[in-house]
Order: structure tokens, then sequence, then C-alpha cells
């Protein structure tokens, strides 16, 4: 599945195309509407994510352009300020608004809806490094065919190494991508912990030396 990200505020969108990777979505980022009209242009879009105020002109351009051009599915980020400006981007054809601030879970869910409903959500989307495959739809991973038992946590760090193969990640990096899932709960000592989990269950599957440390910079997980 393809998402255009159209946000302006750069943490924001660093943010959102990590967690969004992380689940197994391609995503493209826009900081302009300029850019992405070019973006829509080109099209092959699932769903645009689109930030209402834009430094150049309004998501509400880019939805109208959207819709002018096919059937893609689009939602929008909103202030709170702005979520009478939104629910009138539903007239023009959006499907649905999200209010700032907001957490990770609700949008992905919101997502999810969307493309249910658009009937782009059906297929399932595998992520494959040579023998190890995981179905994040169905929340599974398989080595060579046989199912591996991982933890909710060991299954959401596995994921965000998956999405981004072969790059060194910080732990900071990892914790961010597993915060959903465990909130508190787990801390840079406990992430040591997992890692080695991780590692442990993958090598008794087969698949030993997947995640290597880069000293002094952090974790990489071996791509194929």
């Amino acid at each position: 599945m393809r998402i255009l990200l159209v946000e302006d505020d750069r943490t924001i969108a660093a943010g959102l195309c990590y967690s969004l990777q992380a689940e197994g979505y391609q995503v493209e980022h826009c900081a302009t509407c300029a850019g992405a009209l070019e973006q829509v242009e080109a099209g092959g879009w699932d769903l645009l994510l689109l930030d209402l105020t834009l430094p150049d002109g309004s998501g509400y351009d880019i939805c109208r352009r959207a819709k002018a051009l096919g059937d893609t599915s689009v939602v929008f980020l909103t202030a709170c300020d702005e979520e009478v400006s939104a629910v009138m981007g539903l007239d023009m054809g959006a499907d649905d608004y999200v209010t700032k601030p907001f957490r990770l879970r609700e949008l992905l869910s919101r997502i999810k809806s969307v493309l249910r409903r658009s009937g782009r959500g059906g297929g399932e989307t595998s992520l494959t490094f040579g023998a190890l495959t995981i179905c994040p739809q169905r929340a599974q991973v398989r080595f060579a065919g046989r199912e591996l038992a991982l933890t909710a946590l060991e299954y959401r760090l596995l994921l965000t190494f998956a999405a981004h193969p072969g790059q060194v990640l910080t732990r900071g990096q990892l914790l961010e991508g597993i915060w959903d899932v465990a909130g508190n709960f787990v801390n840079d000592n406990t992430l040591t912990v997992y890692i080695k989990r991780l590692r442990e269950k993958l090598a008794a599957a087969g698949d030993e030396g997947r995640i290597s440390t880069v000293r002094g910079l952090g974790y990489r997980m071996e791509g194929e």
C-alpha cells in the first residue's frame, strides 16, 4: 500500500513516516502543496494523508485534484481550530479526518478502515527476507514455512527492523517503534532484553545473525 504524506512539520512527518513504514506501508513525504500535486499527478497512490494548512496552499487543493483524477482515498490531519474546515473537506470527497494531537493507534485504525472501505485493504502484503516472512495484516512471522511464536513486543520490534532493512537504527528509534505497544514499560535497559530474546528465537528457527550490533551506533537487520 502506497501512502503520500503531506505535512510541513518535519518532526511530525518523520515520526509518521517511520511508524507507517513499520506497519508495512510504502510512504513518500512532501512538505509543500506544489510537491504534493506533482506526486498526485504521477499517480499510483492508495491513500493521501494531508495536512490542511501548508506554506504554499491547502490540503483542499490536493484533495480536489486527486478526486478529479480518480478515487484515491484521502484523510485530513487537522488542528483543533480547523475541525469545521475539515468537515467541509468531507463534502469535497475526503474519506476521514483526524484532529491533532492524535494517538498513533487511532490514526492507523482510521487509515485501515478507509482502505477497507475503498476495497484496497483486503490484499495481503508480506515482507520477505530470504526464508523469513512477515505478514503485518495477520501479525504473523514465519521462517521456512514454520510460524515463529513472538510476543507483541518482539513482533513489533521485528517489524520496526523489517521496515528499514540494512539501515542502522539507534536505540531511541527502536524504542519509538515499540512505544505504542508497551507504553511506559519499555526503557533503554529492557530494550536490550527484548533484542536478545528476538535474536534467540530467530536463531532457534535457523535465522541466526539476522540482527547485528553496530558498535557505538545501534542495530541493523540484514536484508537479502
